[in-house]
C-alpha cells in the first residue's frame, strides 16, 4: 500500500491572471507580532518602531503623520487616546453636510440656529428669519468657526442638533473611527460633557474631506463675501483664521485643507493636509500648549514626511519573472503525481510605504512557501500563501497574496494554455501559403533546369546528326 506523500513546496508560484489595483483585503491570518515579517495590517502601525534620525518632535498630548496613500502611520505620539478636539469638530460638521446638502440650497434662521451659543464665542451674526445658502454657512464654519453656522448645517440637514451628531457618529463609525463621539456640531457644550476623538481618527476624518473638492476649495480660499440677505442689507466678509492661508509666514504651498480650534482643557488642536507630487499626507496635533508652534510643527511633519519616507506602488509586473522561474517548477515538482494546478490568481496591495533610504538602497520579491506542503494523495486543496518584498536591510513586507488551488489532473487546465485567436488561424493560413509557394518555386526551377537539359542534349543530338550528313 502506498504510503502518504507530502510534498514540500520550497519554491512554487502559479499565476493564471494578475489583478493591478486591486486592493489586498487585510490577512490576519498572517499578523504575527513575533516574526520578522511585516503583514499588510502590522504595516499601518510598523514604522513607529523606527528610530528616524532628526525626527522633529511636536509639542501636545499627541500627534499624527499619517500617510493616505497606503494607509499608513508615519510618525505619532499618543494616537489612540482620546482628546478634546475643539473646534476642529467642524471638519466633521462640514463633511455631514457636504454629504447631505446641495451648496445652493437655502437655509431659513431660527432662534435654535444661535439662542443657545455663549456669549464671546464666534459667529456671523444670523437673524430669525434670515435666508441664507449652505455654501456661505460652510465658509462661515471653516474659515471663521462660526458657530451659528454650524448650527445652521445641523439643523438644514437633521432637524436638532441632537440628531445631527447622531449622524456625525454614525460617519465615524463608518469611517472606522472607534475612540470619537461628538455631542456638539460646533466643538462646545453646554452640560459640561465634550466631544472626544484621537489624532488617528481626526487623520481619518479630515482625509475623507479632502476627497471633497469642495472641502478644498473652500478651505483654501483667503476670504469670501457673503451677499446681502433679505433681512441684512449689507455683504458679510469672512477671511480665513487659518495662518496657513492667511500668512506669509506659515504659508505653505502644499496645503489643501484643514481647521484650528482651541478650547479650555483641551488646548489648541489643529488638524492639516497637504498634497505632493500626488501624494496626501495628514497631520492632527491635540492638546498643544501655543497657537504659534502648532503652525511650525505642523509644517516640519509634512517636510518630514515627504522627504524622510516614500510610497511606491506596487506593480504586479515586478513579480513576471518570479512567475516564469516558478511556474515550470510546480509543473516539475507534480508531475509524477495525479495532481496539478487548477487555478492560481494573485492579489497586491495598491501602495506600501516605508523609509527613503531603505526604498532606495532597493528589493527583492519572493513567495513564503515555508508552510506550503501539497499532500499528493489528497483530492481538491487551497492554499493562501504571502507575497514578499524584501529590502536589502532585511525589512520584509507582505505585499500580496497567491491564492492557489491543487487539483486531480483531470479537472486541471493549462496554467499557461496556448490560445486561439483570430491572429492565430491568420498565422497558420500565413504559414500555410508560404510552404505551398516555396513549393511552387522550387518545382518551376526544377522544371527549368530540367528544360535546359533536354534543349541541351536536343542540340548535341541533331550536331552528331549533321556530322553523319
Amino acid at each position: 500500500m502506498k504510503k502518504p506523500l507530502l510534498l514540500l513546496l520550497t519554491a512554487i508560484i502559479a499565476l493564471n491572471f494578475i489583478f493591478p489595483g486591486t486592493v489586498l483585503a487585510v490577512n490576519e491570518q498572517f499578523d504575527n507580532p513575533d516574526d520578522d515579517v511585516i503583514s499588510q495590517n502590522e504595516s499601518k502601525e510598523d514604522l513607529l518602531n523606527e528610530e528616524l534620525p532628526d525626527a522633529p518632535n511636536p509639542t501636545g498630548t499627541s500627534y499624527i503623520l499619517y500617510d493616505a496613500q497606503s494607509d499608513t502611520v508615519l510618525m505619532g505620539r499618543e494616537i489612540d487616546t482620546q482628546i478634546n478636539p475643539a473646534t476642529c469638530t467642524i471638519v466633521m460638521t462640514v463633511l455631514v453636510a457636504l454629504e447631505n446638502l446641495d451648496l445652493d440650497d437655502t437655509i431659513t434662521i431660527d432662534q435654535s440656529m444661535y439662542i443657545g451659543i455663549p456669549e464671546g464665542f464666534e459667529t456671523l451674526g444670523l437673524t430669525e428669519g434670515e435666508e441664507v445658502t449652505v455654501k456661505d454657512m460652510i465658509f462661515g464654519a471653516l474659515l471663521q468657526s462660526a458657530n451659528d453656522a454650524c448650527l445652521a448645517l445641523a439643523i438644514k440637514v437633521s432637524g436638532s442638533e441632537a440628531a445631527f451628531c447622531t449622524l456625525m457618529n454614525a460617519k465615524a463609525q463608518e469611517l472606522g473611527c472607534t475612540n470619537t463621539n461628538f455631542l456638539s456640531c460646533y466643538g462646545i457644550t453646554n452640560g459640561g460633557a465634550t466631544n472626544h476623538s484621537s489624532a488617528r481618527d481626526m487623520a481619518i476624518i479630515l482625509n475623507e474631506c479632502c476627497e471633497h473638492e469642495d472641502f478644498k476649495d473652500i478651505a483654501t480660499t483667503f476670504q469670501h463675501t457673503m451677499n446681502p440677505t433679505n433681512l441684512y442689507p449689507d455683504s458679510r466678509t469672512i477671511s480665513n483664521a487659518n495662518r496657513f492661508i492667511s500668512t506669509q509666514e506659515y504659508s505653505y504651498d502644499y496645503y489643501i485643507g484643514g481647521k484650528t480650534g482651541y478650547a479650555e482643557g483641551a488646548g489648541y488642536t489643529q488638524v492639516a493636509a497637504s498634497e505632493k507630487n500626488g501624494r496626501r499626507l495628514v497631520t492632527v496635533l491635540l492638546g498643544a500648549t501655543n497657537n504659534e508652534t502648532r503652525y511650525r510643527d505642523t509644517i516640519d511633519l509634512f517636510e518630514y514626511g515627504y522627504s524622510a519616507f516614500t510610497t511606491v506602488m506596487i506593480e504586479p509586473s515586478e513579480f513576471t519573472p518570479v512567475y516564469n522561474e516558478t511556474i515550470n517548477q510546480i509543473n516539475g515538482a507534480l508531475l509524477d503525481t495525479k495532481l496539478g494546478v487548477m487555478s492560481a490568481e494573485m492579489e497586491f496591495s495598491s501602495y506600501l510605504t516605508t523609509t527613503s533610504y531603505r526604498t532606495a538602497a532597493g528589493s527583492s520579491n519572493s513567495v513564503d512557501l515555508s508552510a506550503v506542503m501539497i499532500d499528493v494523495n489528497a483530492d481538491d486543496q487551497n492554499f493562501e500563501i504571502p507575497i514578499l518584498k524584501t529590502y536589502s536591510d532585511g525589512k520584509t513586507y507582505i505585499v500580496g497574496v497567491l491564492h492557489l488551488e491543487i487539483a486531480i489532473k483531470d479537472h486541471v487546465v493549462s496554467v499557461n494554455p496556448t490560445k486561439t485567436t483570430p491572429w492565430t488561424r491568420i498565422k497558420n493560413v500565413l504559414i500555410t501559403f508560404a510552404g505551398v509557394v516555396v513549393l511552387a518555386l522550387i518545382l518551376i526551377i526544377a522544371l527549368m533546369i530540367f528544360r535546359k537539359h533536354r534543349i541541351r542534349r536536343y542540340d548535341e543530338e541533331f550536331r552528331n546528326k549533321n556530322k553523319m550528313l
